[in-house]
């Protein structure tokens, strides 16, 4: 997979269509789901009760949740507006504190060496200046403290299910990949000179069929929603032949259901 490097890139117009992309649809139905992995992830990090913790790209708020329940002081950061009413919904019916701010992940508002644990779940790697990105959470962690991150894999299924995305509507040119997130690779590129651990894992995807799976991602994941909407009937009629053929390659459940676990990568930097 290649890396880019083009400093030509307008990385703010990218960003733009990326907010509308990840406004679209409701991606709290799809990242509810994901919950597991933001607990997975504050155990890997061993975030503490009293630690200040800022989930960055935080989406729907799983790791934000799971860092409050573990008794800590939680900032969540995304520059979707209503993901963050999510958060602070789910926040409230359970009884816990959390502060939401919209801020640009690749610009975040905060003072250096402000956090404890820097995390985020499926969110930075979609930051399309991938090395300002990494800069900036290297930034506002302070000495000794953790960067926790979930990142999808290439050859995992979400992975090439964004592949397929590619396929049919092609990403911005100059752009870098944002499952290169999810090789050590390019982690060791992003956050070269920190202590960096990566482990391996699935989470499994679940549904009724594969039919209900893409009707799903169809209907509320902003970039299958959006790639929809950009093709003709023929288009999409083929995009959906396709998408559904990776799932049924993908998918272990022998009752008609689905069953996918896709690969992701776990990563610890221990910010030196």
């Amino acid at each position: 997979m290649t890396i880019t490097t083009d400093q030509q890139v307008d990385y703010q117009a990218v960003k733009a269509k990326q907010q509308v992309t990840w406004g679209s649809g409701d991606y709290a139905v799809i990242g509810t789901t994901l919950q597991i992995t933001g607990e997975s992830l504050c155990e890997a990090v061993d975030v503490s009760a009293g630690h200040r913790v800022l989930d960055v790209a935080a989406g729907n708020g799983n790791a934000s949740l799971a860092a409050a329940r573990r008794g800590c002081d939680v900032v969540a950061t995304d520059y979707v507006g209503a993901l963050l009413a999510g958060t602070a919904a789910r926040a409230g019916a359970e009884g816990l504190s959390i502060e939401v701010r919209e801020a640009d992940a690749e610009a975040l508002p905060f003072e250096a060496d402000s956090f404890d644990a820097v995390l985020s779940t499926f969110g930075v790697m979609f930051a399309p200046n991938q090395v300002q990105a990494a800069a900036e959470l290297h930034r506002v962690c302070r000495s000794g403290g953790r960067i926790g991150l979930t990142n999808w894999t290439p050859g995992g299924f979400i992975g090439q299910m964004f592949k397929v995305v590619g396929r049919h509507v092609p990403p911005p040119p100059g752009v870098s990949s944002p499952l290169l997130w999810g090789t050590d690779e390019r982690l060791a590129e992003l956050f070269s000179g920190q202590q960096a651990a990566s482990t391996s894992r699935n989470f499994v995807f679940r549904y009724r069929s594969t039919q209900d799976w893409l009707d799903t991602f169809r209907t509320y994941y902003g970039p299958t929603l959006k790639a929809f909407a950009a093709l003709d009937d023929g288009g999409r009629a083929a995009f959906e032949a396709e998408l559904l053929a990776l799932a049924d390659e993908h998918n272990t459940a022998t009752d008609g259901t689905l069953r996918i676990p896709s690969e992701y990568l776990e990563v610890v930097v221990t910010v030196r």
